[in-house]
This record gives structure tokens, C-alpha cells and sequence, in this order.
């Protein structure tokens, strides 16, 4: 979220050597005093979060374990943590790892991996042995995914559930009913009302099978539901969500202030605004530069209220300017934005205590001098168990375990969202963590769809930034908006959940020789603040749009080329965004569009 290089290829993929298996302990060590059970924690259709839990049942310490087992053709494990997982064929083996091999009478550990495929692990082997007591067993299938639920009856307070049923070679005994992607109950049958919910609040619900032998099967598709009453979105600017990041920095060199929002009239058109950014520093959240958030002295004329700070009241800065822009507009919904490309190597820290760390990040939102400007918070990791400015290897599964930590610990009555990739290459960061999984204790995604080409690669060649769209000599196949939407709701993601993402700013080449995209430069553009970078309100009138690709823009002026979006194409990009039914659409970020607003106006209009 930040005007840099996104660090386009980023995620290197867990190789898994196919030769040179580990030997494997004697059977004496094996079934007899210890066991192998396998779980499938996650399922997104074309793909699955499992993980397999090793304990000691014996009487005396394992030194090492081995966990073996076949899959069918065409199912696989694409990464792992926790253990070195090797295959020869379709046959896996799963060995310790250095720190946990070790298991005192009575303990346990667990390791886990993604998959691709829809197959069922059997024949497991434990240090030579049967697994003993696993959950999978060759002759007994798991229960295949029931349907996705249907909702009805929608109160204030409660909604009904209905769903197609699972299927199971030896039967169904019942379903367990998730929210948000916690259990919320069990039952017998393919229906189940639930009660004691929130008004005006989502929620999502999902269904997973068990079987007669107690295997749970593969998740349902998810539901999302919006419950009755509440307030919910001004009608005065539509359902969608329509959101824009406010910087903390931007009240220096820019010169942009809350106010700005008002003068552009660009306040009565938005839904959100998340303020970037906070810092996470030792797994925790801080605020960043305290000045600008809340210390900074404003005058009668630079303030919303047009009302002077004093030098003794409670709280000054930007906090306080966005509590006088949400008197003035009571349907706004501010929420505090963590990490962004600089301050993302924090979250591997925090990664490892999700619950210290939401506890941290409430207690930023909810300190008692600005308690009341905080709807929500936004985490901007970029990008978990890949690479951006630094390399996460915190685990596929890790940021589904930070955001379900922020979720129990804000409850419903706040929004948790997270702006993520839009990297839809094949193996590339959508399928480096479990989006699909983590979606269900989110409100929604702010999908990063810009940023996919720029100066960085110095000769080009020239590309749009932005594309919604793939076009004949695109230079990287899933750098575009379409095809990260689609990817990501092949996870599981409801269409509801992702915004689409637009950026109020172009980036460029210079020594470029052809108007049309494609070709070759000598290195970035000219920028007021950045080489290859411009905001929207220059570029319009600098270097005015000559042609457009992919449903961006492009413009062609003197040796330069500039991409950037426009009110027409964002125009286009909304009417698209509605057609996928998408929740809405955001934006980085204010202080690039025109004193007018004129691209706010565009989103609110073309989401209206």
C-alpha cells in the first residue's frame, strides 16, 4: 500500500526433493507406543490446508518420527511446515524436524501443509508402523463437502440454514455449523437457526460433514449474511463499500489534511477510510508517529470544525481531525491500518502470538484519548509466507491464525479487514497463505489490483499498472484485476468479501519510443516524490491518457509513458466490480486525485 515496487515474482514455492528419502526408524519404535492422525483443516475446492498430529502413547521417549502415506494421483503437497516433506511418486514421507523430534511420554506435535488435488491420504505409516488410531483408514472415506448453506428468515437477531447433504461410504452422522470459521453447533440434520446474533452485522457461515467413524469431511462453500436493523450504510452513498486510505505522513510534504476531505467533497461520497499506517514492532501494534496522530496543533482554518486546537485539550492531530470529520458525516467508519510495505516485517513476530498481538491492537484502538474515531482495524501484512520488502516464512497458515486471533478478540461489534495480494500467477502469493480460510473472520479484502508493472524493471517493457484485464503481450500471465478475483473466490472468498483496488496515481517510463504498451525505456519517469511515479491530479493535465489497455489507461507524451486510471476507466472498472458482485472498491489514496475529487466522484457513481 505504499508507492514503491511491489516486488511483482515474490513467493518462492517449498521445494520438495523427490529422491534421497530419510531412513526409516525400526518397527519396534512404531504403532505400539505411538500414533499418526491426520486432519483436512481447510478446504477451498481446488485445494487444502491438512495436518498431522504425532503422539507418544508409550512409556518412553520417541527420539525421532517418520510419518508416511499415499495419495492418489493428482493430489499432492505443494508446501509444508513443521517437518521435511519428501514423495517418490505418490508416496509422502514426513520426517522431523531438528527442534521436534523429540517426544516425552504423553506429548504431542503436529506439522501441517497445503495440498493440491481432492484425495484422501491412506496407508499412513508411523516409524515403520501402522499409525494406529489415525483418522485415516483406506477402507473408511472421509464424508465428502456438504452443499453451501442458503440462508432465510434474516432478523435482526438470527437467520436460517439450509444445505444440500454430504455423502460418506459408511454414512453421515451429523454436521458441525461454523461462523466466522468457529463451531457454533452440531446437528442431525441439514438445517439449523441461528440465534443471539447482532443487528446490522455479517457474518459468514460454512458446514462440514462427520462420519459415522468421527472424520470430519471438507468444508462447504461459504454464505455471507448481513443481518437486519443496526444502521448499517448511509443510504445517501449506497450498499457498496467505498473506501480510501488516508496517510499519516501526508500532512507534511503533500499538505494533505482530514479537512481536504471536505473541501473535495469527496466526504459525502465515501463509505471508510482506513488510516495508514501503524507500526508492528516486537509483535505488536504501535502508532507510528505520534505527532501527526495526535499532537499536531491545527488552526481554525485548517480544521474541520473550524475550531482552533488549544495547546491543553486531550487530544490533538489527525486523530482528532478525523472525530470532527465523523461529527460532520455519522456514516463514515474510520479504521486504523497496521504494517503496509514498510512496516510488514513486523508481522512474523506477531505471527508466532496472535492473541498478544490483537490484544495489543485493541488496546491501541481502544485507548480512552481517541476510543470513539476507531471503528475497525485493517492489517496490510505484505505479504505473509512470501516475500515483499523482507521474506515471511511464518507458514501458510499463519495469517489465518493472526486475523482469527484479531477476530475473537474484537468480537463483532468492529470491522477486521486486511488489504492482501493480487498476484494470481500460478504458485505465486494468493497461493503462498490460506486466504480462502481466513476470509471467514474478515469483514472484507482490500485486493491490492495495482502495482502489477512499473520502472522498476528499467528497460520495460511499458505496461499498465493496473490492468482490470489480461491483453495480447501481457509481460506476466495473473497480473491483472480479473484474474485475482477469480483466484481468490476459487479459495472460498465470497464475492461480497473483496473490494477491488484502484490507485489514485500512475507509474511511468522514460526513453520510451512507441505510444503503445510493450516497449523498451531507459528507466523511470520523472516523479514529484518518487522516480516512476506520479499522482493522477499531475498526470491529467501533464501527460493526458492517449489510449487504453486492459481497461487502464496509458498515455504517451514526449519520451515518456505513464499508466494511471481515470474517471472513465474507473467507471468501467465499477460497472465490472458490480457485475462480479463485489463488495465495493477502495483506494490509495487521497492526496492523488484532484482538488475536486474527481476519481472519488467516480467510484461513488459508478458503485451507486
Amino acid at each position: 500500500m505504499r508507492f514503491r515496487h511491489r516486488a511483482a515474482a515474490g513467493f518462492a514455492t517449498l521445494l520438495l526433493p523427490f529422491a534421497g528419502l530419510v531412513g526409516l526408524a525400526s518397527p519396534a519404535e512404531a504403532a505400539a507406543s505411538a500414533t499418526a492422525t491426520f486432519a483436512k483443516t481447510q478446504d477451498w475446492g481446488t485445494g487444502f490446508e491438512g495436518k498431522w498430529t504425532v503422539k507418544n502413547t508409550g512409556d518412553t521417549t520417541l527420539s525421532s518420527w517418520t510419518v508416511e502415506w499415499d495419495y492418489p494421483s493428482g493430489t499432492s503437497v505443494t508446501s509444508a511446515w513443521d517437518a521435511d516433506v519428501t514423495s517418490s511418486g505418490t508416496h509422502w514421507t514426513a520426517k522431523n524436524k531438528s527442534w521436534n523430534g523429540t517426544l516425552a511420554p504423553g506429548a504431542s506435535v503436529s506439522f501441517g501443509f497445503n495440498g493440491a488435488g481432492s484425495g484422501s491420504p491412506s496407508n499412513c505409516k508411523l516409524n515403520g508402523g501402522s499409525c494406529d488410531g489415525g483418522t485415516t483408514n483406506p477402507t473408511d472415506s472421509a464424508p465428502s463437502a456438504p452443499g453451501t448453506p442458503t440462508a432465510s428468515g434474516v432478523t435482526d437477531t438470527s437467520v436460517k440454514l439450509t444445505w444440500s447433504a454430504a455423502t460418506d461410504d459408511k454414512g453421515v452422522k451429523n454436521y458441525d455449523v461454523l461462523r466466522n470459521g468457529t463451531k457454533v453447533a452440531t446437528v442431525t440434520t441439514t438445517s439449523y437457526t441461528d440465534t443471539g446474533l447482532t443487528a446490522g452485522t455479517s457474518y459468514s457461515y460454512t458446514v462440514q460433514a462427520r462420519d459415522t467413524a468421527d472424520q470430519t469431511g471438507p468444508v462447504s462453500g461459504a454464505v455471507s449474511v448481513t443481518t437486519t436493523g443496526g444502521g448499517g450504510t448511509d443510504p445517501g452513498t449506497g450498499s457498496k463499500v467505498k473506501l480510501g486510505y488516508f496517510t499519516e505522513w501526508g500532512v507534511y510534504g503533500r499538505n494533505y489534511h482530514v479537512k481536504n476531505l471536505v473541501t473535495s467533497g469527496s466526504a459525502s461520497k465515501i463509505t471508510h477510510i482506513n488510516y495508514a499506517f501503524g507500526n508492528v514492532k516486537d509483535g505488536k501494534c504501535v502508532v507510528d508517529d505520534t505527532y501527526a496522530a495526535y499532537d499536531k496543533a491545527y488552526t481554525a482554518d485548517q480544521s474541520v470544525s473550524g475550531v482552533a486546537d488549544t495547546w491543553d485539550q486531550p487530544l490533538r492531530g489527525n486523530f482528532n481531525q478525523l472525530r470532527e470529520l465523523k461529527a460532520k458525516y455519522p456514516n463514515i467508519k474510520v479504521l486504523y491500518s497496521f504494517g503496509g510495505w514498510t512496516y510488514s516485517g513486523g508481522f512474523a513476530q506477531a505471527a508466532a502470538n496472535p492473541a498478544a498481538f490483537a490484544a495489543s491492537c485493541k488496546s491501541v484502538i481502544e485507548d480512552p484519548r481517541w476510543a470513539d474515531v476507531f471503528d475497525g482495524i485493517d492489517i496490510d501484512w505484505e505479504y505473509p509466507n512470501a516475500c515483499g520488502l523482507t521474506c515471511d516464512t511464518s507458514g501458510a497458515a499463519a495469517f489465518k491464525n493472526l486475523v482469527a486471533a484479531l477476530r475473537s478478540e474484537f468480537g463483532s461489534d468492529y470491522l477486521v479487514t486486511a488489504a492482501i495480494t493480487a498476484d494470481a500467477s500460478s504458485g505465486g502469493k494468493i497461493d503462498a497463505a490460506d486466504y480462502g480460510g481466513a476470509s471467514a473472520y474478515l469483514n472484507w479484502y482490500n485486493v491490492m489490483t495495482y502495482d502489477y508493472f512499473g520502472a522498476w524493471d528499467k528497460t520495460g517493457p511499458t505496461a499498465p499498472h493496473s490492468p482490470l484485464t489480461s491483453y495480447s503481450g501481457i509481460p506476466k500471465a495473473g497480473f491483472n484485476s480479473a484474474d485475482a478475483i477469480a483466484k481468490l473466490k476459487a479459495k472460498g472468498v465470497p464475492s461480497s468479501k473483496l473490494l477491488l483496488g484502484i490507485g489514485f496515481y500512475g507509474r511511468g517510463w522514460t526513453g520510451v519510443t512507441q505510444a503503445a504498451p510493450g516497449g523498451t525505456a531507459t528507466g523511470p519517469a520523472t516523479g514529484t516524490y518518487e522516480a516512476g511515479i506520479e499522482d493522477y491530479k499531475v498526470l491529467k493535465t501533464s501527460c493526458p491518457a492517449t489510449g487504453t489497455v486492459g481497461g487502464t489507461a496509458y498515455a504517451y507524451c514526449g519520451s515518456n509513458w505513464w499508466s494511471y486510471d481515470t474517471p472513465a476507466t474507473i467507471g468501467t472498472k465499477m460497472t465490472w466490480a458490480k457485475n462480479q458482485g463485489l463488495g465495493g472498491a477502495f483506494f490509495w489514496e487521497f492526496s492523488g486525485d484532484s482538488s475536486n475529487g474527481e476519481l472519488v466522484s467516480a467510484i461513488n457513481s459508478g458503485l451507486s
